[in-house]
């Protein structure tokens, strides 16, 4: 544990770099810069591609998703990461670290005001700030309120890359930039719409009927039945929702698309002035989501979930031949009941987790969707007995590289392959059955043609041509 005080801290760095031909950082090397305009900010060195050729510095360093500075905008560099500040931090009388030797010739930069947010004290919301890690390592991100398990971070490159809090022992804020300046541009936007909003106007025209929108849904509702007469303002509503909510001032008709990282987000209705004019496109925007609520092409095979559970089971067991229904039952409840007054089809997640409406517009649906549920627990259920990890060189799937491409054996007999991708921040992961009728096939050539319908080379990076020539995965397979 550092014994040092952060709030009497000073640190100053002494040798910068000059962005130069000759003397830039490595790929990927995390930096703190001097800008041209006399800011500072952070990023990771990113080069452009055959930037070797080229006869002066080109590329740029990554501060997060869509968030970089162009190398032409850098005046010097100091790399972040080859400080280690751990020996000074645990001396409670040191209160001044110099990183690099002083000197006249020597440029120096001063940074203080370091504040820690075990006190309580958080960055303004995507300022970029200057990191002292809790290994005593340095950082720099740019704070995100609600990242971190909403507990907030400091993202710091791609997919949202982070520091959390508990890795960051101090920060303090380096210079404003446009993300920043756009972000108090907007905070001080929401506190004069909020003091415009304490008393709305109401154009008489457009809310003729009041601002209780539940009157116009009504009115609304009236005219679907003539064409769909099981209509429901539950059903309207499933395809948005649609508030009387002030703007600027003044009532207006918006869609309601929920709150992001706090924000309310409405659309704002602007096809029309009258009331009349609303009920009508209200009608049109709900259309489609009544007409596919029919309970009678939903609900075709009765109200007893045990029917649609039943089906969609025997489909199931034709390929997933080892699946049992108590190994389903543990995973997977299903309900038939009202939800807002309308029967649906709901998944029950079990106390701690809530339920969900199965929004699907016919039986089948619903039952196409069961059974995606039960493979997933058929997979999770049928213990691996051996892998099989194919090798490749690198293979680039869309911007991702290919990490992991594995075919399992299992305990059943049956065969599942696992593949996985990603760059240096983030990956995905996906896994798929290999139905029975790929091993119908006759030949190791004719398995692989079925095989890649399921896993297509496209898509997931390997190819006929790929696997063709491997002997030890067609032996792994049975062939």
């Amino acid at each position: 544990m550092f014994n040092n005080d952060h709030k009497k801290l000073r640190l100053s760095f002494n040798k910068f770099h000059d962005v130069v031909k000759n003397d830039m950082p490595e790929y990927g090397e995390f930096c703190l810069l001097e800008l041209r305009d006399g800011g500072y900010t952070g990023g990771e060195w990113c080069p452009d591609r055959n930037s070797e050729k080229k006869k002066t510095v080109s590329g740029k360093f990554i501060r997060g998703t869509a968030d970089s500075i162009p190398v032409e905008e850098v005046a010097k560099w100091h790399s972040l990461d080859k400080d280690d500040l751990s020996g000074c931090l645990e001396n409670a009388e040191v209160n001044w670290i110099n990183l690099g030797v002083e000197g006249d010739d020597i440029y120096s930069v001063l940074f203080k005001d370091f504040k820690s947010t075990r006190d309580g004290d958080y960055p303004r919301d995507d300022q970029y700030c200057l990191l002292i890690m809790m290994d005593g390592g340095l950082g720099a991100g740019r704070w995100e309120e609600w990242s971190g398990e909403d507990k907030g971070a400091f993202i710091y490159a791609p997919a949202l890359a982070m520091h959390t809090v508990e890795k960051v022992w101090a920060w303090t804020a380096l210079s404003p930039d446009r993300i920043s300046i756009e972000k108090e541009e907007e905070e001080n936007e929401r506190i004069r719409e909020e003091e415009l909003n304490r008393n709305p106007s109401t154009d008489p025209e457009k809310f003729k009927y009041g601002t209780d929108i539940e009157v116009y849904y009504e009115k609304a509702l009236e005219k679907l039945r003539v064409e769909y007469p099981w209509a429901t303002v539950t059903q309207m509503k499933k395809s948005g929702k649609w508030v009387i909510t002030p703007v600027h001032g003044q009532y207006v008709f918006g869609l309601d698309n929920g709150t992001i990282m706090g924000i309310r987000q409405i659309r704002e209705w602007k096809d029309g002035n009258t009331a009349d004019e609303f009920i009508d496109y209200l009608c049109g925007y709900a259309k489609n989501s009544v007409r596919d609520s029919n309970p009678d092409k939903k609900f075709m095979l009765g109200m007893d979930i045990d029917v649609y559970l039943e089906r969609a089971f025997e489909n199931v067991k034709k390929d997933y031949r080892w699946i049992d229904k108590k190994t389903i039952a543990k995973s997977c409840r299903y309900l038939i009941k009202q939800v807002d007054g309308d029967w649906e089809f709901v998944r029950d997640y079990g106390k701690d987790s809530g339920e969900y409406v199965c929004n699907c517009s016919s039986a089948e649906e619903f039952i196409k969707d069961v059974e995606r549920d039960y493979q997933n627990v058929a997979l999770r259920s049928n213990i691996v007995v051996d892998v099989y990890k194919v090798p490749f060189g690198r293979i680039d799937i869309h911007g991702w590289g290919l990490e992991r491409y594995e075919f399992s054996k299992m305990k059943s007999g049956d065969y599942k392959v696992d593949v996985q991708a990603g760059d240096r921040v983030t990956g995905g992961s996906r896994e798929f059955f290999i139905t029975p009728y790929c091993f119908e096939a006759k030949t190791y050539e004719e398995f692989l043609d079925r095989y890649l319908e399921i896993v297509p080379g496209g898509s997931f990076g390997l190819y006929k041509e790929d696997f063709l020539p491997n002997k030890e995965l067609q032996r792994f397979l049975g062939y």
